[in-house]
């Protein structure tokens, strides 16, 4: 309430029971779900450079999942391992070879990484340097970054309240990395901070270790960069904490919006200038006074002037007024469901999806695929283009525009009044109109659309797969089970026959 230009905020320094408290929480907060042979608590696995390349494809560009920058020559991969009937989703980073042409250096400092387990990180799991090849691995967050849901968000921005727990958790994750000795954070920004599948908030793991073993350790924009680095290149914990505040500032405004420029909009004015316009005013004013006092202090000139990051977990703490709401609530997202019983066969890119309900990745390869399994079903003789069958397809086409924008109701009724007409049967219609009612929360219409795909295309694994996500949808397990190892079975046995050219 008010302006913040002039009395930096007094932080509290928590009492070292509070301190030993957060200490042991950090070490219980362990997360070994879902894992192929796990490795232990203390230390990361050296994976071949086989198993990362079977993982991901060979490296196939569509698995990429970093975002494309010319400053930013090491890709991430999204992989899946696979152990018997037991998979797990990875995010892979794949150096430059002249990144870190020392094995022992890559592997000491992967291992040192490694050794992080912590509820609020996105943790090493392993590393490979076999040959020139230097990458690491680490649990994969399917739900995007920070900078995504803030700048280019497609739905919903981040409410006020996940703001917050946004704030605190990072600054948990920093905390206990300093607790475990590596105080040091690479290139802390919006892309670093990750959602996991129940929308919780991680930190990157990948930002622990450096870029290169020159010693770059920054690649965003220098208007963005602590100022002891532009000065002599070197980073301190204390050049996280200016991070950190660049952060803040960003959750603050909805924008990647330069220290000096946000300090300077504020002078003398009132917080709202700030404020992002896409909150609506659904802020307390107060709670945003004090994170911007806390970013004002976190961006100090001089490092010795900016606050700890045990005093900033302290303040962000009595901040958290939603403790009991998910954050895949508050981030607007789906609650995370998966097919308990695992297939009984390795799944394609399409399966994995659907085994983990991922809508969103469902539809996007429904998109990509376009209508290549409708094995030409759609191909209409001269004779045949009639204006009934045009006034059809365009319909279609309607239903397919709006498929591409995900405007899922106008796909509904597009791809409807295709179906109606009834002198073409495409199973791709009906898959993606099975999609867009699962999107639409209508479980008992996307069931009945993948069953029609599947009569029109009896052996189509992705009409199995669809419903397999329908029935879990409903509450049936079992059945979703049963039939996610139907369609795996199919998929098999669909590569078998191209694989011996017929």
């Amino acid at each position: 309430m008010g302006c913040c230009q002039s009395s930096l905020l007094k932080l509290k320094k928590p009492s070292a029971d509070v301190n030993e408290q957060n200490n042991t929480q950090g070490q219980k907060n362990h997360h070994h779900q879902n894992r192929v042979e796990a490795p232990p608590a203390d230390e990361c696995v050296e994976f071949s450079f086989a198993d990362l390349k079977a993982a991901t494809n060979n490296f196939f560009s569509e698995y990429i999942v970093s975002e494309s920058s010319d400053k930013s020559p090491n890709v991430v991969y999204k992989g899946c391992l696979q152990k018997e009937n037991n998979r797990r989703c990875i995010a892979v980073k794949k150096f430059t070879k002249a990144a870190w042409p020392d094995r022992k250096q890559f592997a000491e400092e992967a291992s040192g990484v490694g050794k992080l387990r912590n509820e609020r990180l996105a943790n090493l799991i392993g590393y490979c340097c076999e040959g020139d090849e230097r990458l690491l691995v680490a649990e994969y967050m399917p739900n995007c970054t920070l900078a995504k849901h803030l700048f280019h968000w497609e739905k919903q921005t981040i409410e006020w309240p996940m703001r917050l727990r946004v704030s605190l958790y990072i600054a948990e994750a920093l905390q206990y990395c300093s607790q475990e000795k590596r105080p040091l954070y690479h290139d802390l920004n919006a892309d670093r901070v990750l959602f996991d599948e129940n929308g919780d908030p991680r930190l990157s793991c990948f930002g622990l270790m450096k870029n290169s073993m020159d010693g770059k350790s920054y690649s965003t924009n220098l208007a963005y960069t602590p100022p002891e680095y532009l000065r002599d290149g070197t980073v301190i914990p204390e050049s996280v904490l200016y991070s950190f505040g660049t952060i803040l500032l960003d959750l603050l405004s909805g924008k990647h919006v330069p220290p000096n420029q946000a300090l300077d909009m504020i002078g003398g004015k009132h917080i709202t200038l700030l404020m992002d316009s896409h909150l609506d005013g659904k802020f307390s004013t107060e709670e945003a006074t004090l994170v911007f006092e806390l970013a004002s202090q976190c961006l100090q000139y001089e490092p010795r002037n900016r606050p700890s990051i045990r005093e900033l977990v302290a303040a962000l703490t009595p901040l958290q007024n939603n403790s009991d709401i998910p954050s895949y609530e508050m981030l607007g997202i789906p609650k995370h469901e998966e097919i308990p019983l695992s297939p009984q066969l390795p799944l394609s890119v399409m399966g994995d999806a659907c085994s983990r309900v991922d809508l969103t990745a469902i539809h996007q390869l429904l998109l990509v695929s376009h209508y290549k399994d409708d094995d030409g079903s759609c191909e209409l003789s001269f004779q045949e283009w009639t204006q009934q069958i045009r006034d059809m397809l365009e319909a279609r086409k309607r239903g397919d525009m709006a498929f591409r924008d995900k405007d899922f109701i106008e796909a509904i009724d597009g791809y409807t009044t295709f179906i109606d007409v009834g002198n073409i049967v495409s199973p791709t219609v009906y898959a993606r109109r099975s999609i867009c009612y699962l999107l639409c929360d209508k479980p008992d219409a996307a069931l009945r659309d993948a069953m029609q795909a599947q009569l029109a295309h009896p052996e189509w694994p992705t009409a199995f797969y669809l419903q397999a996500v329908a029935l879990v949808k409903l509450g049936m397990h079992k059945d979703a089970a049963d039939m996610l190892n139907e369609a795996s079975t199919l998929e098999k046995k669909r590569h078998n026959r191209g694989s011996r050219g017929y």
